[in-house]
């Protein structure tokens, strides 16, 4: 039950002075004068605002008037609950129950931090989560008391404590809300990320004997249960065998941007409807599909804060705005409103550090430390870093008879057919201050670093009729080597790779085996070791890597091959969920 702490009021003394009490006296004597009308009687002071209640208004307001850095979404979000609480006044359908509001507030406040340099400590919400949680608790409909919101939406970068949110809301789901035989679910894609949310509430369950006792609580294998109310809480996954028959009063969704298909979002919206107070409280960063069903859920919470109608939806994205610096720290604070509280600033400076610095990183960093949807695809290298790795006195004639790695990419009648020699020598490595650096036994530590030269073929029907006025000129300068004709004549290829085996101390060829078929069998015939290299993930991520780390570090060394350089300019990479390139 809820009960309101009253203030307590004092009321100073007063002390009669001499001229009082001769104001009071003569008033008593002038019998004439009309005694004064009375007083009406005054009302019964309102009850103090629930503090949460309070700090989640002030929030609303702080944001509509500027006073809170936030972007266009959060502030319509704001600036609808405090137009709801008006209309609350008139005839409308809905309240804004206060206590309701609150104790949702003070549950969360009684769990403890399981992660981080705060784990043991019992959470506090910050002025933006009073606003999330006491918006999405307090509505209730005027004639049911029944919750006004179904459906939670948030949208916020990593870091801002949306996981303890998570095992929070599902834990009062669980055990606080009322609801008998409530089913709570913690809904992923895989096993494993369910569990993440229901592991943690679990975890805080345990840091919590007494308040375990309290509510009622078992601890089970794969479920926390209250028998009181014959409610339960697990994971739910789409790997899961059957979906059929679910119940569910509150789904937490942690992360919608990584479900690649509708199906268990389409579960728990039909088994949610099946209760007059079911909630999906849904609470993800950005992502890179905008085909997928989290944007198309997000898309609905934009379309709901621009003014369509949707009453039963509540919903909130903490970005940046079209036109912000995303280099700017005011873009940081205004897209994470846990900025002063849970944002690791130096972790933070060191990701938009390597982001500015590598082209690949850029949509990452962006999608989840501001929040900003971006496609996967991105253009891969720095070219102001490859630049700087040009050195044009390079010669390979100056690595006759060093050891040498070939990676070659055939074509035959458009494209341009490449052939890369990579050559490589070991430096005294150094230490920022420029000592020298060593090994743990005290020996030199060495710096291996790489030296590229790029030969590229075309036929000569393809350099007449190409688009690219560049292949004229970068034939004419020796860049491109043209071969008679509308096709390649692959023996150009294969005799520079046989000169190539007598030059250097050839190791071995790397190719790509499309069209690749005849030229392996004939260079493996005259004494050269070919590796296959496909075109996968697997093959291509850390090589990739690697890559932008030696151009970025300055150990790439090439003589400014301007096809090259346009090569590596087109480059296009492209990140999946777990990161790869």
């Amino acid at each position: 039950m809820i009960r309101w702490t009253s203030s307590q009021w004092t009321v100073a003394s007063r002390r009669k002075t001499p001229k009082a009490k001769a104001r009071k006296a003569s008033t008593r004597k002038a019998s004439t004068r009309k005694p004064p009308a009375p007083k009406a009687a005054r009302a019964p002071p309102a009850p103090p605002m629930d503090p949460h209640v309070a700090t989640g208004l002030a929030y609303c307001r702080d944001v509509v008037a500027g006073r809170v850095p936030a972007c266009r979404w959060v502030r319509l979000a704001c600036q609808r609950q405090l137009d709801d609480l008006e209309r609350a006044k008139g005839e409308w359908r809905y309240r804004f129950d206060e206590a309701r509001a609150g104790r949702a507030c003070r549950f969360l406040e009684l769990l403890p931090h399981v992660k981080g340099p705060k784990a043991g400590e019992l959470f506090k919400l910050e002025p933006w989560q009073c606003f999330v949680v006491t918006t999405a608790f307090g509505w209730v409909r005027k004639d049911t008391g029944a919750r006004r919101f179904r459906r939670v939406y948030i949208e916020v970068p990593r870091g801002n404590g949306k996981s303890f949110l998570s095992s929070g809301i599902a834990l009062y789901g669980l055990a606080a809300d009322g609801e008998s035989g409530a089913e709570v679910y913690s809904a992923a894609t895989t096993t494993s990320q369910a569990r993440i949310t229901y592991g943690d509430a679990e975890r805080m369950l345990r840091k919590s004997p007494a308040l375990l006792q309290k509510l009622g609580l078992r601890i089970s294998t794969h479920a926390i249960s209250q028998q009181a109310s014959g409610s339960t809480f697990g994971a739910l996954s789409r790997e899961a065998k059957n979906h059929d028959g679910k119940n569910i009063h509150v789904a937490v969704i942690d992360e919608l941007h990584a479900h690649r298909t509708r199906e268990l979002w389409d579960v728990i919206i039909t088994g949610a409807a099946k209760r007059p107070q079911s909630l999906i409280w849904t609470i993800t960063t950005a992502g890179f599909d905008t085909s997928g069903i989290c944007y198309e859920v997000r898309d609905g919470v934009v379309k709901m804060l621009e003014g369509a109608e949707n009453d039963r939806l509540f919903g909130v994205v903490y970005t940046i705005d079209d036109g912000d610096d995303w280099r700017a720290e005011s873009s940081w604070v205004k897209a994470n409103p846990n900025w002063h509280a849970s944002i690791d600033h130096d972790a933070f400076s060191v990701d938009a550090t390597e982001a500015l610095q590598t082209a690949s990183k850029e949509n990452n960093f962006k999608t989840k430390h501001l929040d900003v949807w971006c496609n996967a695809d991105v253009a891969w290298m720095q070219m102001a870093a490859w630049d700087a790795c040009a050195d044009p006195k390079l010669q390979e004639e100056d690595f006759a008879g060093q050891p040498c790695v070939l990676g070659l990419d055939l074509a035959s009648k458009t494209d341009i057919c490449a052939k890369a020699k990579v050559f490589h020598r070991d430096f005294p490595a150094k230490n920022n201050d420029g000592s020298p650096k060593l090994k743990d036994d005290g020996s030199p530590a060495l710096e291996r670093h790489f030296y590229l030269f790029l030969h590229s073929y075309l036929p000569e029907a393809a350099v007449e009729s190409s688009r690219n006025a560049s292949y004229e000129g970068w034939a004419k300068d020796g860049w491109l080597k043209t071969t008679p004709g509308d096709v390649l004549d692959f023996e150009t290829v294969s005799e520079g790779v046989l000169e190539d085996r007598d030059r250097h101390d050839l190791r071995e060829v790397a190719f790509d085996p499309w069209q690749a078929t005849q030229l392996s069998q004939q260079l493996q015939a005259g004494g050269v070791t070919m590796v296959e290299v496909r075109p996968t993930v697997q093959n291509f991520s850390e090589p990739m890597k690697e890559m932008e780390s030696l151009v970025l570090t300055g150990r790439l060394h090439h003589d400014g091959n301007p096809a090259l350089r346009w090569m590596v300019s087109n480059v296009v990479c492209h990140t999946d969920a777990k990161g790869n390139i």
